[in-house]
Order: C-alpha cells, then structure tokens, then sequence
C-alpha cells in the first residue's frame, strides 16, 4: 500500500454497486480493502489496486470487530481516506414473503438491524481514528477531509412494493444515523453522507419489477456504475463542505 495513495474500505464489494464502486475507486488509482461473505472473483484479484480482502460475516458483531482488527493491521498506521458501508440483506420468510410486520419472526428483523443498522456504526466507530489521520492543512476550505459513505435506499422513505418492512426501517435508521454521525464525526474531519439509491439494475432485479420504470421519470433503470459515480464523488475534496447530506440516485423517482 503505497504512501501517498488514498484509501478506501468497502464492504458488500462481491457483486453488484459494491463491485461496481470499488472498480470505480481502482479506476482512480485508490488503494482498495474490501470484505463480504463470498470470495473476490478471480478476475479482482487481478486488479493491482485491490490491497487485500478479507471474509467477513458483518450480521456477526465478532466478525466484524475481527475484520476491523485485520484491516487496521493492513493499513499498517496509515491514514484512510473513506469508508463505504455498502453491505445489506432484505431477506424473505419461509413462504418467500418480504419480511413484514405481521410476518416472519422477530430474531429474523434483529438479523437485518445486525447486518444493515449495527455493523455501519460499529465500522464508523471502529476506523474513526484511521479516518481522523488523514493529512489536512492549516485552512479548513483547503483541508483533506476523509469521507463515511452510507448507502441507504429509496425504500427508506417510501413504501417499496418489492421491500419488506425490516429492510425498509433499517434503511431509515441509517439515513437517520447518518446524519447523527455527521455532526459527531465532523469534529474529527471526517463528513458523512449516504448514498439513496432506487431502482437499479443489478442481478437481484427480476421482471417484476419492469412495471416501476413507469413510475421513474427517466423511464429507465439505474445502473451500478452510476450509483458508483455518486459515492466517489462524495470521497473527493470537491465534495469537502458535503456532509450530513443524502444523494437520491433515483432518475426522480423518489420524488413521487
């Protein structure tokens, strides 16, 4: 990992906006350390920028203070510059039903609040003080600042036909933590923001959900490059005076 190369974590980075951020980060010459339940694909490891990738199930609080650990031994006491809390579930119940609240059991919302609320805030809390390294300067408009970047969802805010009620609340908690971390976090130079996305095409879109395109003023789905875009550019001192703040990468559809 090179001196005077900026960092980032990700987690979730397996499949879908996850994959597609941290090639949008390597495509800018970032250092990478990632973690998700499956294994980096071989076409990844291949990729000279991704620093090191480590199994994590982050639905554990042991895992994940395991992976915190692990990851601060790679960063070997230098600065990171941003953490993206990509990672999340919306499990079904039994009957293959969104999990509601009249529907599935309790322990199954505390497994979503585990992986999609907690371990965000443990991870925050965990690299607080690698993100508050970071080099900064005597001027504050001039100061690099390191960057938390929460992806939430439309279904945060709205009813979501194809979101259970746990993944939905669990959504809105961490829109809601956000913002708390933003003020807490601003101390250190660290600004926080989420990233909201809609509907976006990756594998876990089927053809049901071809009757919402009407319902998005751009009349067309998302792609995870995109919403990709968006959280980079959330990391990059262009954005220094943004926090607190939630992009909506929606084609409007949050709007309705």
């Amino acid at each position: 990992m090179g001196t005077d190369r900026r960092t980032v974590i990700l987690t979730g980075a397996s499949r879908g906006i996850g994959h597609a951020t941290v090639k949008r980060f390597s495509d800018e010459g970032w250092s990478i350390i990632t973690c998700s339940r499956d294994a980096v694909p071989e076409h990844c490891k291949r990729d000279p920028n991704w620093t090191m990738h480590i199994p994590t199930d982050l639905g554990d609080p042991a895992s994940v203070e395991l992976f915190i650990e692990q990851a601060l031994v790679g960063l070997d006491g230098k600065p990171l510059n941003a953490l993206v809390n990509n990672a999340a579930v919306s499990p079904k119940t039994e009957s293959n039903e969104r999990l509601g609240c009249l529907n599935g059991a309790l322990d199954r919302w505390r497994e979503v609040f585990e992986l999609n609320f907690f371990s965000p805030l443990m991870l925050a809390r965990g690299f607080a003080s690698a993100l508050a390294r970071g080099p900064s300067s005597a001027d504050p408009r001039t100061a690099s600042t390191a960057a938390i970047v929460n992806i939430t969802s439309i279904a945060g805010h709205a009813i979501h036909p194809f979101a259970g009620s746990a993944y939905s609340t669990s959504k809105a908690a961490l829109s809601a933590l956000t913002r708390e971390m933003a003020v807490e976090f601003a101390d250190l130079g660290v600004r926080v923001n989420a990233v909201a996305p809609g509907e976006i095409e990756t594998e876990m879109i089927g053809d049901d959900y071809e009757p919402l395109i009407n319902r998005i003023p751009m009349h067309r789905m998302g792609t995870p490059e995109e919403v990709a875009a968006t959280v980079y550019q959330l990391c990059n001192a262009d954005f220094g005076y943004v926090t607190g703040s939630e992009i909506f990468v929606t084609g409007g559809q949050h709007l309705y």
